[in-house]
C-alpha cells in the first residue's frame, strides 16, 4: 500500500472513531500538486473538532506520521492538519457550509471507505 493512501485510511478510521459527520476523502493527484488527498469531516460544535484533531494526530503519530503544519486549532472552526501528501479539513458545520471546499475541489476522484481498504 502507498503511503498517502495508508495515511488517508487512518485518517479516515479517526475520523470515524470520533464520530465525524459527513468524512469526504478526495484524491488530488491527478489534478494538484499541493498533496494526494484532501480529506474533510466535520464536527457538531468546537469540543468535537477539537476531539477530532487530537484524535487524527494521535492515530498517525502512532504510525509515525507528523504533521508539516497545522493551522486553525485556536478557532476550531477550520483546522488543516497538512501532512505533506494527506491534507485533512476539520470544520465546524457553518464553515464547512460556507468554505465548500468539495465544490472547489469537484475535479478529484471521491474515494469511499471500502476503496481505501483495498
Amino acid at each position: 500500500m502507498n503511503i498517502s493512501k495508508d495515511m488517508a485510511k487512518l485518517t479516515y478510521k479517526a475520523l470515524d472513531d470520533k464520530k465525524a459527520e459527513d468524512i469526504k476523502v478526495i484524491e488530488i493527484g491527478d489534478i494538484s500538486v499541493i498533496a494526494d488527498y484532501f480529506i474533510i469531516a466535520n464536527g457538531t460544535n468546537s469540543s468535537q473538532v477539537q476531539a477530532l484533531v487530537d484524535n487524527v494526530q494521535q492515530e498517525l503519530s502512532k504510525h509515525g506520521y507528523e504533521p508539516k503544519r497545522i493551522e486553525g486549532v485556536r478557532s476550531a472552526s477550520w483546522v488543516l492538519l497538512d501532512y505533506g501528501d494527506v491534507v485533512v479539513h476539520i470544520f465546524s458545520q457553518e464553515d464547512r457550509l460556507f468554505y465548500d471546499l468539495e465544490r472547489i475541489w469537484r475535479d478529484g476522484k471521491l474515494v469511499s471507505k471500502e476503496q481505501l481498504e483495498d
